[in-house]
């Protein structure tokens, strides 16, 4: 029984690195474009962030400033930065879905094919070679 047992452990212990090789199903397109989305609203919430930070920023300089000139300290002139940008509220719009080539037609010949492809006559025969 305990040999049953600590075979059984050691088939199971075997089996699991084979449980990390197994794939994931690829991802739907309503699955895309959420995931999609939500990298939009994180850069968004990014650039948020940055605004944020640089009106603090400007806050505390302008603290530090009235702060100095208040106390007769002397102080160099702030360094020019660009004005604090603000990204507004977070807009989405999903790209438009491309077409696949077999869909729009790109690949499809001009005419339509008047006789099947092949024939039980030699190659010879219809397509003679040219003399040089």
């Amino acid at each position: 029984m305990k040999r049953m047992k600590k075979f059984l452990i050691t088939v199971c212990l075997a089996g699991l690195p084979l449980l990390s090789l197994a794939k994931l199903p690829a991802l739907s397109d309503e699955a895309k474009a959420k995931a999609a989305e939500a990298a939009a609203k994180a850069a968004w919430a990014g650039k948020v962030d940055g605004y944020l930070l640089c009106k603090s920023l400007d806050k505390v300089a302008a603290s530090y400033y009235k702060t100095a000139k208040a106390a007769g300290k002397e102080t160099k002139p702030p360094t020019a930065t660009p004005p604090c940008a603000d990204p507004g509220a977070f807009a989405y719009t999903a790209p438009e879905a491309v077409k696949p080539i077999e869909a729009a037609g790109a690949h499809s010949p001009a005419a339509t094919a008047v006789s099947p492809p092949s024939t039980k006559q030699p190659d010879a025969v219809v397509n003679p070679a040219k003399k040089s």
